[in-house]
């Protein structure tokens, strides 16, 4: 009788779960992951990265005492785009003479604080812009992206005559953004390639500047309190530092998804035939990188990590570096096709995600890219279909 209730119990067990199993997606169907090829050592820093995005700060571990989120992943669900409840604003430069504000808060707001403080306010008088966080995946090919290949790509004086002139955001950076031995410097600044007006020089610099503006949290690299201003001891370990920012290296890329759909290959055709790869392009080559599978790979971000003149509509009289308030940086379009999974369902795109569809955000591009707009507003109904199911692909 023992055995029968033990065998009656073993089958329902099977059949419980077998019943709850839940196959996996796709590789495609989501953006975090790591890339492929890392060593047992480097999964291990990659998984210790990945638990450091994931800690919630609280006021015992240093949040605040102003603050923008309490987590790396309060911005960046699933490592995806943010929400525009989760948006971030940066005050205080209208143009490249620098950040009159510093003083006063600048250059991020700090909009929530603990109990007994106050949120910043903007200063009168300051400029202002809305930023969206942008998505976490595929950074570290665009940060071994070599700055020969981002200057080739640069067209200045718009000496082929397309209409499209990008250029580099010459910055300065932090004396602790040691640049990599091919680096090329103009006047002692070197080339921004991450955030909306290419102003932050590499993933490194970014985990630092994250931890200290988004979440009040000093380090040895950062260790000025943006609340009182004075230096206090490091309230995040440059282990931490080092896992995150070798997490956002190990990102895989974005997975493009049915690659070989007639429409999709149709749409891909009217993106270069409406010139809009003379921005966004489709294939970027890294150089050399310590982490090997990053080393001399070809992938699709589909940027030019350069500045552009996106005309009045987007100008938001404000700016970071060397960049004019009406230029930005080409945002990589790979990913966007799962975007809403990271912001409720919904799309919000653009720099500050007032665009909803992606041809809404298609018709706020002007300046250089007035030609490409005008372009896809000429395609055929049916061909604007298919070129926006190739960038939903992406």
């Amino acid at each position: 009788m023992k055995n029968i209730a033990f065998l009656l119990l073993a089958c329902f067990s099977c059949l419980s779960c077998e019943q709850s199993f839940v196959s996996q997606p796709s590789q495609d169907q989501f953006l975090d992951g790591t890339i492929t090829g890392l060593s047992s050592a480097e999964l291990s820093q990659f998984l210790k990265g990945d638990a450091a995005v994931n800690e919630v700060f609280t006021r015992q571990t240093g949040l605040g005492s102003t603050f923008v989120g309490t987590s790396c992943i309060n911005c960046h669900a699933g490592d995806g785009k943010g929400h525009p409840f989760t948006s971030l604003i940066r005050f205080g430069q209208i143009d490249e003479t620098g950040n009159q504000f510093l003083n006063q808060g600048g250059p991020q707001l700090q909009n929530r604080a603990l109990p007994g403080f106050l949120p910043e306010q903007i200063p009168i008088g300051a400029t202002f812009s809305k930023l969206m966080p942008p998505a976490f995946t595929g950074l570290g090919f665009l940060q071994y992206v070599t700055d020969d290949t981002i200057l080739a790509m640069a067209d200045p004086n718009d000496m082929n005559n397309d209409g499209i002139s990008g250029t580099v955001n010459w910055i300065n950076i932090p004396y602790y953004a040691i640049p990599h031995p091919n680096a090329i410097s103009q006047s002692g600044k070197y080339i921004g390639r991450f955030g909306k007006k290419a102003s932050t020089f590499s993933l490194f610099q970014q985990t630092i500047t994250a931890y200290n503006q988004d979440m009040g949290i000093t380090s040895a690299y950062n260790p000025i309190d943006h609340y009182t201003n004075l230096e206090i001891d490091p309230e995040v370990s440059t282990n931490k530092i080092n896992d995150i920012t070798f997490y956002l290296k190990t990102l895989k890329a974005p997975i493009q998804r049915n690659q070989n759909d007639a429409v999709v290959l149709q749409g891909k055709n009217l993106f270069e035939q409406v010139n809009c790869a003379g921005c966004h392009k489709s294939t970027l080559t890294t150089g050399f990188s310590e982490i090997q599978p990053l080393s001399y790979q070809n992938f699709s971000p589909y940027t030019d990590l350069l500045l552009h003149d996106m005309g009045n509509a987007l100008d938001d009289g404000y700016t970071e570096g060397a960049a004019k308030t009406y230029e930005w940086r080409t945002p990589p379009l790979w990913g966007i096709g799962l975007s809403a999974n990271s912001q409720g369902g919904n799309l919000f795109l653009m720099h500050d995600g007032r665009a909803r569809t992606i041809e809404e955000a298609i018709n706020f591009h002007g300046g250089e890219a007035v030609n490409s707009k005008n372009a896809f507003d000429d395609l055929t109904s049916q061909q604007k279909i298919a070129l926006l199911q190739f960038i939903k692909s992406l």
